[in-house]
């Protein structure tokens, strides 16, 4: 199991060397580390976006892809500008312990983006596009549910098809370009109630103003990671302060 340094890692995300193409060594003894660990990358997954903001307050970042060969964390492409929730990052559920002191927590229209480790689920867009990750068309029927009180909650559904019991949702087919092409993250996937709903990676506004809880980018630069991702790799979004890299595992 190797260790990632908050040190290590913002000098690879923060820099633009692109000599120093795999993860260095641990800069940490395993017994410490032991700790500090809430966010552990699990060992079948070998394709990561780590995304990294200044601080918990932060609307924009950075966006790193890194894949995983021979059992080395290898970084690809250069690094991306991102923008995150418009009131910076909150600790989300995923496939992370959130710690008991946590100070910032996702919470339903909070303008935050969730921070932890999350599954990536489906590619989703506007037209078809060849990916080698699932890959989803969507219409102007097809919604997704922010309203804490409803059945379909946190989920994507198609409004002809099932009963509506709900007040607020997305259109998932929107009249201007953000939803073009996109990448559904994993949180809150059992639907707790007012912890967040809707989260995606998508084409970013050029207002500067951070979205309402999703990861933007250019359109260039989303469809590029579309390509790359493939679904046996179990790709994972990695989204965090720097000042809580020190707590990742490999």
């Amino acid at each position: 199991m190797k260790t990632l340094s908050l040190l290590t890692l913002s000098f690879l995300l923060f820099t633009a060397c692109q000599n120093d193409t795999n993860l260095p060594a641990p800069t940490m003894s395993q017994e410490k580390t032991r700790n500090l660990e809430n966010i552990i990358i699990p060992q079948e997954s070998s394709q990561l976006l780590v995304v990294t903001t200044e601080d918990w307050h932060s609307k924009n970042g950075i966006l790193q892809r890194y894949e995983k060969n021979n059992e080395t964390w290898g970084k690809i492409g250069k690094p991306i500008s991102i923008t995150v929730g418009r009131n910076g990052l909150g600790w989300g559920l995923g496939l992370h312990t959130t710690p008991n002191n946590a100070q910032y927590i996702k919470k339903e229209g909070d303008g935050k983006a969730p921070a932890g480790l999350f599954a990536l689920g489906h590619g989703f867009g506007y037209t078809p596009y060849p990916t080698k990750f699932p890959y989803t068309v969507y219409k102007t029927t097809d919604h997704c549910v922010d309203d804490s009180n409803s059945q379909w909650y946190n989920q994507i559904i198609d409004s002809n098809k099932i009963q509506k019991d709900y007040k607020s949702f997305e259109h998932m087919k929107l009249n201007h370009h953000l939803y073009k092409y996109g990448i559904t993250v994993e949180h809150n996937s059992k639907q707790k109630a007012y912890a967040g709903s809707c989260i995606f990676m998508h084409i970013r506004s050029e207002n500067g103003k951070g979205t309402a809880g999703c990861t933007a980018m250019k359109e260039s630069e989303i469809m590029t990671i579309l390509k790359w991702l493939k679904k046996e790799r179990k790709p994972l979004l990695l989204q965090l302060p720097k000042e809580e890299v020190l707590k990742v595992t490999f």
